[in-house]
């Protein structure tokens, strides 16, 4: 208990308007940690400020914490999980610093108390600053010629990296912090920094190397159970190789072995087993770049910049498919390749062509000379088909792919893809791609057709959330095809929750669906109902307020029950609610059905907020959602 009263006294908590201006009255300088309600104070910086406050021992210096939840000064940082330090002085902002830099924050702390004390004994005029954090958007956006993205950084090529996981299981305990502060500390610096959920298609994408282990499927479920930060990790100029300095610094894979050999290890010190050993680290400098390409698909090192390649070159999808005789041998080595170039796999997918599918999908081909070894080719076994992200994806893609002729290709590029990849006696080469943009996108909806999913905004969420939900839907890429608002009858919740009778809340789940408005709409995007789930969270608020706290039950939800939103748990289920609330309104057939599929397809996948973008622009806007709403009310009302 002495131990808590003293992390009190030495920061002041502050919670609410009237707080933070007396806060800004006090004299000297006060040094904020802002956090976010979700994630609490960064504690790791509590003995840090301790040990600063007893050497200085100056009355003068002040620590608080203050939630930005429930401050208006403090709106921007909303959202933000990277610990940021505000300096005030004077009721003035005159210093910033992001992230737990122990040094830096030590170093800053005694410069800016300095500056203070001249500020106040010798009437030196105070330095304000303006944080680009609280700078509004219509400032942020004037500004944005000067600043370069953080994805489009160029690193020196002389500095190594490599890429590195503080694991969910360490995340869950609030010990990231902690292990940035002595990572930086121990001299390595970070050049890039991303707290993130991973689902589990991605986990099992990153870890498919180890898809033959017995614990993969335990690995996959821990490591897309809760956030992880992902950084990449790079050491000064001339310090030589980071990844083995890196795997030395984590220390062996093995708990047990970590304990023994190398107990001051960041393994030692916070893994528990093999499986939750608390931080991850390329092997080399290939695993690296594949891992830096899966994270930060345009976080570029210098010598990876193409002369071509331009800030304005925009994001594209393109298609590519591996052949059956190559994807059987060659699969992980083409994709590690992919990786290593920058592109991200949106969506990945094994299909047995027919006869039938090929002549259509090839139909400009079908008079050609090639074509009965084409056929051939493509329906004697399973086809992998990649829906490939990146700037200018297309014209990279073909680079990468070589010239189409086998002989010309090696002769005039024996480095492409097609020439490293032939099959003895085969004169068909072996990967193809997108002629253009717009064929790009007519191939991928051949390979990966639409789904639907039937989304509901359920009576607690109508009065105060709606708005927010739609404006949530439009940015996520869906396509809004059919939506009423409705009031359901007892005998309606009873039947549209029947999967439910059995289980003892079922009463009270239809009294609550019966108490008021509900909003139906059909949701219309490639893998539609996994994306329509992601971005609701899980069933618990308490749980998705964990794991996911950007999506909806963890902003809006108040318990298990009043969870604002409902969502169809597969693609039957979805066709079955949609028919059961809109009547026969299923979508065109697809081109490829499930029966088309030989093996479970990966869970496709957005990339990243490029791919969102992208969806985004075929979405309706947020006044057109309101328009659409406002009509379908009014067309219930009046029947």
């Amino acid at each position: 208990m002495a131990g808590k009263k003293k992390d009190v006294s030495l920061q002041v908590s502050v919670t609410n308007e009237e707080q933070w201006t007396e806060v800004l009255a006090t004299k000297g300088l006060t040094v904020v940690d802002v956090y976010q309600q979700w994630c609490g104070p960064c504690r790791a910086v509590i003995s840090l400020f301790r040990k600063i406050k007893n050497e200085l021992g100056d009355d003068l210096l002040h620590f608080a914490t203050a939630e930005a939840d429930s401050i208006d000064a403090f709106e921007k940082y909303r959202g933000k999980c990277e610990p940021t330090f505000l300096f005030y002085a004077g009721g003035e902002l005159v210093a910033v610093l992001r992230g737990a830099n122990a040094p830096l924050l030590q170093k800053m702390v005694v410069e800016e108390l300095a500056k203070e004390k001249q500020v106040l004994e010798q009437g030196v005029e105070r330095r304000v600053v303006k944080d680009e954090g609280l700078v509004d958007d219509e400032e942020e956006e004037a500004d944005t010629e000067n600043h370069l993205n953080d994805d489009d950084v160029l690193v020196p090529a002389n500095k190594s990296y490599t890429v590195a996981i503080i694991k969910p299981d360490v995340v869950a305990h609030g010990k990231a912090n902690e292990i940035i502060m002595k990572i930086q500390e121990a001299g390595f610096e970070v050049l890039a920094h991303e707290e993130r959920t991973l689902t589990e298609s991605e986990a099992r994408e990153f870890y498919q190397h180890k898809a033959r282990e017995d614990y993969f499927e335990e690995l996959v479920q821990f490591m897309s159970g809760g956030p992880s930060h992902v950084l990449v990790i790079s050491k000064t100029e001339g310090s030589g190789d980071v990844i083995p300095a890196w795997r030395e610094f984590i220390g062996p894979a093995d708990i047990e072995q970590a304990k023994s050999d190398r107990p001051e290890s960041l393994r030692a010190q916070y893994g528990t087993a093999t499986l939750f050993n608390a931080l991850h680290g390329s092997d080399d400098s290939d695993q690296a770049s594949r891992e830096l390409a899966f994270f930060f698909p345009n976080f570029r090192m210098a010598s990876d910049a193409e002369p071509s390649e331009t800030e304005e070159e925009p994001a594209e999808r393109t298609l590519a498919l591996i052949r059956p005789d190559v994807a059987r041998e060659n699969k992980d080595e083409i994709l590690s390749r992919i990786h290593a170039a920058g592109f991200t796999v949106a969506m990945q997918r094994e299909v047995m062509l027919s006869e039938e599918q090929v002549r259509q999908f090839y139909s400009p081909h079908q008079d050609e000379d090639y074509f009965p070894a084409l056929l051939k080719n493509m329906t004697s076994g399973p086809v992998l088909a990649l829906a490939l992200v990146r700037r200018g994806a297309v014209q990279h893609w073909k680079r990468m792919l070589g010239p189409k002729d086998i002989s010309q290709a090696r002769e005039e590029d024996p480095e492409c893809l097609r020439a490293q990849f032939v099959v003895e006696n085969e004169p068909i080469n072996q990967l193809h791609g997108s002629g253009s943009c717009d064929e790009a996108e007519q191939e991928i909806d051949f390979f990966f057709p639409q789904e639907q999913t039937l989304a509901v905004i359920k009576p607690d969420a109508m009065e105060g959330h709606k708005e927010e939900i739609l404006g949530e839907i439009s940015k996520g890429g869906f396509t809004i095809s059919h939506l009423k608002e409705t009031v359901l009858t007892r005998e309606m919740a009873e039947e549209f929750y029947r999967e439910h009778r059995e289980k003892p809340f079922f009463s009270q789940l239809v009294d609550f669906m019966c108490r008021g408005p509900c909003l139906m709409l059909v949701l219309t995007k490639e893998n539609a109902v996994e994306e329509w789930r992601a971005m609701m969270g899980p069933t618990d608020p308490e749980k998705a307020r964990e794991t996911a706290p950007q999506s909806l039950r963890a902003r809006f939800a108040k318990d298990v029950l009043e969870n604002t939103v409902h969502g169809s748990s597969d693609q039957q289920h979805a066709a079955e609610k949609i028919h059961f609330i809109f009547g026969d309104i299923s979508a065109d057939s697809d081109v490829l059905n499930e029966a088309d599929v030989v093996s479970p397809p990966l869970e496709e996948q957005d990339s990243f907020a490029e791919l969102k973008q992208l969806e985004a622009s075929r979405s309706p806007s947020s006044a057109e959602l309101r328009h659409l709403t406002e009509a379908s009310s009014a067309g219930e009302k009046s029947r």
